[in-house]
């Protein structure tokens, strides 16, 4: 631990020396009665807590803590965060030099004292001008597995997972949108563990390894939205996914108002999955008990609850590296696998400090890439005879966007102010030509950036979130992208 670090606990630049920190941490130990070890860069305070029995706290428990201040420890950081309940365990990312990261990783005991402390926390005045950010961490247990023979069964892809990695506790396959009898050639892994899942990912990631004579492609699947319990009581739209190409709304609104007539307000159908809307709750639920396993047009459908997405909070949450923030939040409801398979390799995600708060890490940028041979054909084509699906940034999505509805390019005005500490601040005012003339004649973010990508990239993300609540004009190209999971 350094010889001196600063005493923020009156708010004073007070310099503290590393015994006086080495006392408040052994203060603290012997109030709480917790232990505290450091290991691989971070310090553990607890895990379990004194007089805890049983198995660890489950997955939704954990909250990630950014932007603390470098010389604030847990004697300091501890008492904030036991506001919003018992803590299971702290876990604080440590330098070598002995200051701390910048970040920290709170575990409660409960999913309601996590979501408690996201309430009273985030953007919590940690010291005087000092705002922490607290949000809910992505404890990832799944893989995307690709390149998979279509012939393969879920029972074979299991059973094969098992053998050359361990912790697997489920395989979810999907049936090819056009035939039923065969996969979509991918599949999704859970394991027991976020540690067991990124040990599988090691072993299988560098692109040789062979599972039925082919090289299979690998990456983090997407982690799937929490979707407090509350919140999920008042949803009245249901998910339903295996689907038949060929099936139309109508068919759709007749099978479920056959269990109970007139309850059906609406149905929106998606290639191969389509959401429900119900007039009451209740309806839907029962409806989700009758209809799941039943067949429509031959395809035994499957069917669950829509989960609400906030489509702006999910946009602006996260930006640490955990998620990255792609159009995928842009619609109203999503489910936890889509029919379309993962994009191998991660999209480039925003820099934190969009949002004023920092990575864990810088993450870990990757691409899918295959071997151009001699003599390949190259056919030149335009970016917009693409799909959305080969966009990464809101910039491209937005200028897509505008050119699959007709519309001139977005226009981009560069305005500038200083920070008081001297910094240069950037900011983009976009226009829509196609529709200045309507309600709003242009939009801008209400964050400034430090760089000049930075400010491109938000200021397309906040017209997106804007296009989309205003004007509904998301291209069917584009929708499906959005969900893509």
């Amino acid at each position: 631990m350094s010889e001196e670090t600063v005493d923020g606990t009156n708010g004073c630049n007070k310099v503290r020396t590393g015994t006086q920190n080495e006392a408040a941490l052994l203060a603290l130990m012997e109030k709480t009665g917790y232990n505290m070890v450091q290991e691989n860069g971070q310090r553990k305070f607890g895990g379990p807590p004194p007089g805890w029995e049983g198995p660890p706290p489950p997955r939704g428990c954990e909250v990630f803590v950014g932007k603390i201040p470098r010389d604030m420890y847990e004697d300091e950081l501890v008492p904030v965060f036991e506001r919003a309940g018992k803590i299971y365990e702290f876990r604080l990312m440590m330098e070598f030099s002995g200051e701390n990261r910048g970040y920290a990783f709170v575990m409660y005991t409960t999913k309601e004292e996590a979501q408690l402390a996201i309430r009273i926390l985030n953007n919590y005045e940690i010291r005087p001008g000092k705002f922490i950010g607290v949000c809910v961490s992505l404890d990832n247990c799944r893989l995307f597995i690709g390149a998979i023979p279509k012939e393969k069964k879920k029972e074979e892809i299991l059973d094969e997972m098992k053998k050359v990695t361990e912790g697997v506790v489920d395989v979810i396959v999907y049936p090819s949108a056009t035939d039923k009898t065969k996969n979509r050639g991918f599949a999704f892994v859970e394991y027991e563990s976020h540690r067991a899942a990124a040990m599988a990912r090691r072993k299988l990631i560098p692109g040789t390894f062979q599972l039925w004579g082919h090289t299979i492609q690998v990456d983090w699947a997407d982690p799937e939205k929490e979707v407090d319990e509350e919140t999920m009581q008042r949803v009245k739209v249901l998910y339903v996914r295996n689907l038949m190409i060929s099936t139309t709304e109508e068919t759709i609104k007749a099978e479920f108002n056959k269990f109970k007539p007139g309850t059906v307000e609406r149905v929106k159908k998606l290639r191969d999955y389509a959401f429900v809307h119900f007039f009451n709750r209740e309806d839907a639920v029962a409806a989700m008990s009758v209809m799941n396993g039943k067949c429509i047009d031959g395809a035994s459908i499957e069917v669950t609850l829509a989960k609400p997405v906030n489509k702006e909070s999910t946009w602006r949450q996260h930006l640490n590296g955990q998620i990255s923030p792609s159009s995928e939040s842009l619609i109203v409801f999503a489910n936890k696998e889509e029919s379309h398979p993962k994009i191998l390799g991660k999209p480039p995600t925003l820099p934190a400090r969009l949002n004023g708060q920092h990575s864990p890490s810088p993450p870990e940028i990757e691409r899918c890439t295959y071997p151009f041979f001699p003599g390949t054909k190259l056919t030149p084509i335009s970016m917009y005879s693409l799909k959305s699906n080969h966009f990464n940034s809101a910039v491209m999505h937005l200028d897509y966007y505008c050119n699959k509805n007709n519309w001139a390019p977005p226009e981009y005005y560069l305005y500038s102010t200083t920070s008081q500490d001297g910094k240069v601040l950037l900011v983009y005012k976009i226009v829509i030509p196609a529709i200045a003339n309507g309600s709003q004649s242009y939009f801008m973010p209400d964050k400034l950036c430090t760089t000049l990508e930075d400010a491109k990239e938000l200021a397309a993300q906040f017209t997106l979130l804007h296009l989309d609540r205003e004007h509904s004009l998301f291209s069917l190209d584009l929708c499906r992208r959005i969900w893509r999971k």
